[in-house]
């Protein structure tokens, strides 16, 4: 039976009717939940990642994560999902500020892509307002806690939607 379902999927293509959406997180994301407690809270990222793949089941999407520390990894996964995904997710944390290498690769996107930032940027310190991503992102979201994952979720679903009328 699982064969026929295969085969069922593969002859008439149903997967490219699941919106796939990858989400990136940056440098220290992975610590969330242990550092700046007082700016990210006590959500660990495997936690948002289990909300938000929850969310994304309900809704019939297919999401996945990504998180490096390094930037050149980041850079090789936007590269690598550029004609894969239907959005983009964004959470470059630090790199957000400094790499021209991120902004660059970002530019190969033809699909929507949401920046995401835990924290308002723009209520913390000064070298931090400055965003490379902000320009070429379809929208933002900021300062709404861990709940900005959903929250980028349904904006990003609700523009692939409205592109694919």
């Amino acid at each position: 039976p699982f064969n026929c379902i295969f085969a069922i999927i593969k002859l008439f293509n149903i997967e490219k009717f699941m919106n796939k959406i990858i989400i990136l997180n940056g440098p220290n994301l992975n610590l969330l939940g242990e550092r700046e407690k007082n700016q990210y809270g006590n959500i660990t990222l495997k936690q948002i990642e289990e909300k938000c793949r929850s969310y994304a089941k309900e809704n019939k999407l297919e999401l996945s994560f990504y998180q490096s520390n390094i930037e050149g990894e980041l850079v090789e996964k936007i590269q690598d999902v550029r004609n894969h995904y239907h959005g983009l997710i964004i959470n470059a944390g630090g790199y957000t500020h400094t790499s021209v290498a991120i902004h660059d690769a970002l530019k190969l996107i033809k699909f929507p892509i949401i920046e995401l930032h835990i924290s308002n940027i723009y209520n913390r310190e000064e070298f931090r307002h400055k965003s490379l991503i902000s320009d070429i992102a379809t929208g933002g979201i900021f300062g709404l806690g861990t709940e900005g994952y959903i929250l980028a979720i349904i904006s990003i679903q609700k523009i692939i939607e409205n592109e694919n009328r």
